[in-house]
């Protein structure tokens, strides 16, 4: 189900029921604001040139210039902690809002951003579930908002869903199988149940809008062979605002932010974005208003 605004501000419940149906919803435009987007495009191009507002590196840099294949699409995670204005967007007290309202959450806080660039020639991402990389946080589950900063074409790789895969069983990572796949559908068919149709419904909106999926939906983005449109976009991943991290499970990255003897999530970097009570972690009030 596709829905049309100029600045998503709530769904009617229909909507909501289309996201537990389909595990996702695609939002034509309006997640964005429209004089936002240039400013985050510009951004973008200095982020993956490794120059950071904060003087802080994100939590993870896929995409070198120089060191990495430029057929890969470009990915880092937590920009928002290098940059304010991706910052505000990602954290918005909006988006949160609107993801809780999908989930059924009391509040969100987030877990981590992704800062995606898809240039003409870049291949795929793998075929994945969200939620199957969260085995080191209590409740392992998470709501994610992408967010579109150009138009999309159905030829540029955008992002596509398989509906109601979220259904399915939870299945474990295969990362080897997520950057660059020969085959991006290949984890979506080895773990859909015996008799299952695997259709995608691309991500094709305006500037500006995007979508919220569930964190099992099933979902990926084949290759960009438009040879002409770049796709950027924005992501948040975001967790119950009650989560913690698991007493045994850790990350490899994320967990470095588990204080000792504490499983609780500290808001320094897993801020809470909305919660409704009204409260929002208080350092969110230094960032910069969006354009």
């Amino acid at each position: 189900m596709a829905i049309s605004a100029q600045l998503v501000d709530s769904f009617t419940p229909e909507q909501v029921e289309s996201f537990h149906r389909d595990g996702f919803l695609i939002i034509e435009e309006g997640l964005i604001a429209p004089d936002a987007l240039e400013p985050l495009r510009e951004r973008y191009l200095r982020l993956f040139e490794g120059d950071y507002e904060t003087g802080i590196r994100p939590d993870e840099v896929n995409w070198v210039p120089g060191r990495d294949p430029e057929d890969r699409t470009r990915q880092l995670c937590n920009a928002w902690k290098s940059d304010t204005l991706v910052a505000a967007q990602v954290l918005s007290e909006r988006i949160g809002r609107l993801a809780a309202q999908l989930a059924g959450y009391r509040g969100v806080r987030i877990l981590q951003d992704n800062v995606l660039w898809k240039p003409p020639g870049t291949k795929a991402i793998g075929f994945h579930q969200d939620s199957s990389y969260a085995d080191y946080l209590v409740p392992a589950e998470m709501i994610t908002c992408w967010m579109s900063l150009h138009d999309t074409e159905p030829d540029a790789g955008p992002l596509a869903f398989v509906p109601g895969s979220h259904r399915w069983p939870k299945t474990p990572p295969e990362r080897s199988q997520f950057h660059a796949p020969d085959d991006w559908l290949a984890g979506v068919r080895s773990s859909a149940p015996e008799g299952a149709e695997i259709e995608t419904v691309p991500v094709v909106v305006k500037a500006g809008g995007g979508s919220f999926h569930h964190g099992l939906v099933w979902h990926g983005s084949e290759p960009n062979t438009s040879g002409t449109t770049a796709r950027m976009a924005l992501v948040s991943h975001m967790i119950p605002v009650e989560a913690r991290f698991h007493h045994e499970n850790v990350d490899v990255t994320y967990s470095r932010y588990r204080r000792r003897g504490d499983l609780a999530l500290d808001e320094s970097f897993f801020p809470v974005m909305w919660d409704e009570s009204g409260y929002r972690t208080p350092w969110l009030a230094e960032l910069p208003p969006l354009p």
